[in-house]
C-alpha cells in the first residue's frame, strides 16, 4: 500500500515540502516562531488550501521534539500548566468543527492583530505592551488551539502574551515549543479520529516534518549568538509578514 501511495506522489513536491520545512524553521526559531504560518501560503500553491492545515499542524508536530531537546532547560513550567490542559480541549472541539467552519474571516482577523503588534511595541524600542498574567493562558489555550486547529498555524498569536509575561530568547522559544507539542498531540488525534488526515497527507507533512527538524538545529546555532533586542525586532517583524501573509491569502 506504501509503495502505492509513493508512486502516486511527485518527488520533485516531497523535495520541496522539505526545502520549505527547513527555511521556515530556520526563521521560527531566530525569530521566536512564525515558521507556520509564513508555510500557509506556500503550502496552498504547492498541494491546495484544504490539505494545508493537517499537513502544517503535522510537519512542525514532527519537527518539535528536536527543538524541545535543544531548549529543554530553558522551558517554563508555570506556563505550560496553565496552557496545555485547556489547548487539548480546544483541538479536539476543533476537530469536529473543522469542515464546517469557514476560516477566511478569521485569518483576517488574526492577520490585523499581528499587524497591530508593530505599533503595540513601537518598532521593537518596548520589551512590554501590556500586563499579563499566568491564568490568562487558560482561555488563550483554549481559543488559540481552536483556531489554529481550523486555521492550520497560529503561532505568533501567543507571542506578545510571552513577551508581556517577560519570557525572552530561549525561554520563550522553549515554552512555546513544549505548549505547541501538546497541542499538536490534541491535534493529530483529532485530525485523524475525524478522517481529515490520510496516507497521502502522512507522507507530505513527514517530509515537510523531517526539513523542520534540520531547520531547528540550524536556527538554534543562530539564536544563541543574538542580542535580545535583535530577536524581539525579529519576532515583531515575523508577527507583521505573517498578518499581511494571512490577510493577502484570504484577500487575493
Amino acid at each position: 500500500m506504501m509503495i502505492e501511495i509513493f508512486q502516486q506522489i511527485d518527488l520533485l513536491l516531497l523535495l520541496l515540502l522539505f526545502i520549505a520545512g527547513i527555511v521556515a524553521f530556520v526563521i521560527s526559531t531566530i525569530s521566536g516562531g512564525g515558521g507556520a504560518l509564513i508555510l500557509v501560503p506556500t503550502l496552498n500553491f504547492l498541494i491546495g488550501a484544504t490539505k494545508t492545515a493537517p499537513v502544517i499542524n503535522l510537519g512542525t508536530f514532527i519537527g518539535r521534539p528536536a527543538r524541545l531537546i535543544l531548549f529543554w532547560k530553558h522551558i517554563n513550567w508555570k506556563v505550560f500548566w496553565y496552557y496545555v490542559p485547556a489547548a487539548m480541549l480546544g483541538a479536539w472541539v476543533a476537530g469536529w468543527f473543522f469542515t464546517k467552519v469557514e476560516a477566511s474571516w478569521l485569518q483576517i482577523l488574526v492577520g490585523l492583530f499581528l499587524i497591530s503588534t508593530v505599533f503595540q511595541y513601537r518598532f521593537g524600542k518596548k520589551e512590554r505592551s501590556f500586563p499579563v498574567k499566568l491564568w490568562y493562558f487558560i482561555p488563550l489555550g483554549f481559543i488559540v488551539s481552536v483556531l489554529g486547529t481550523i486555521i492550520g498555524a497560529l503561532g505568533p498569536v501567543l507571542n506578545p502574551f510571552y513577551l508581556n509575561l517577560g519570557l525572552d530568547k530561549e525561554e520563550l522559544i522553549a515554552t512555546k515549543t513544549v505548549n505547541s507539542f501538546f497541542l499538536g498531540v490534541s491535534q493529530i488525534g483529532s485530525y485523524t479520529f475525524f478522517g481529515l488526515l490520510y496516507a497521502e497527507l502522512w507522507v507530505y507533512g513527514i517530509a515537510l516534518g523531517l526539513g523542520a527538524v534540520v531547520g531547528n538545529i540550524i536556527g538554534k546555532k543562530f539564536l544563541s549568538k543574538m542580542k535580545s533586542s535583535t530577536f524581539r525586532k525579529l519576532l515583531i517583524s515575523l508577527m507583521v509578514i505573517s498578518g499581511i501573509l494571512l490577510i493577502y491569502n484570504q484577500l487575493k
